[in-house]
């Protein structure tokens, strides 16, 4: 785990020594941009039995344009969730490729495609859950200077198949599209 968070602290850290070397910036992005990108969610609600449930998910990603409009992603994912006692963590990788639509001006609509797995653990019942998923998101970008832009993800088609680590366990799989507004998420991006 430490040699993960070192490599990624590294990574990021060269990236923004190599962001001084730009001399002209604008909005939108542009064939060889290098951007970084992530979400946040919490959320802590009590049933009526006062049974206390907290979530929380942090997902950031660095980006590169491969060419005007497509940009190839690679990103982490790391889950809390708490019900009453019981406490569930995770830590996951993901990589995708985005097509950007006028992906050079203040506002773009993207399409991706995305492979991820995670890995979680029950504290409870030391039980470990491993998940494969695809996901086809669709996304939103708006550009509020010439480095920093809100982005918002929901929906498009989604597949995880997801088994315990257990002897005996079977797959539980799901198949979805989801274009309403429930699985929205927000983030933003920095363009380096």
């Amino acid at each position: 785990m430490k040699k993960i968070i070192l490599t990624v602290a590294a990574v990021f850290a060269l990236t923004f020594a190599n962001a001084q070397d730009k001399k002209e910036s604008s909005e939108g992005f542009a064939k060889g941009d290098l951007y970084l990108s992530g979400t946040f969610n919490f959320s802590s609600d009590k049933d009526a039995a006062e049974v206390k449930s907290d979530n929380l998910t942090l997902s950031p990603s660095l980006g590169y344009f491969l060419t005007e409009n497509v940009a190839l992603v690679g990103g982490l994912d790391y889950s809390s969730t708490k019900v009453g006692e019981d406490k569930t963590s995770g830590f996951g990788l993901n990589a995708g490729i985005k097509y950007f639509w006028t992906p050079a001006s203040k506002f773009s609509l993207s399409i991706g495609g995305e492979l991820s797995y995670m890995t979680s653990k029950d504290d409870a019942t030391d039980v470990k859950v491993n998940t494969i998923g695809v996901n086809v998101p669709v996304g939103l970008h708006y550009f509020v200077s010439d480095a920093f832009a809100i982005t918002t993800s929901w929906g498009g088609l989604n597949y995880s198949s997801e088994k315990a680590d257990t002897t005996g366990a079977k797959a539980a799989t799901s198949l979805g599209l989801g274009l309403n507004m429930d699985s929205i998420s927000f983030g933003l991006i920095y363009k380096l």
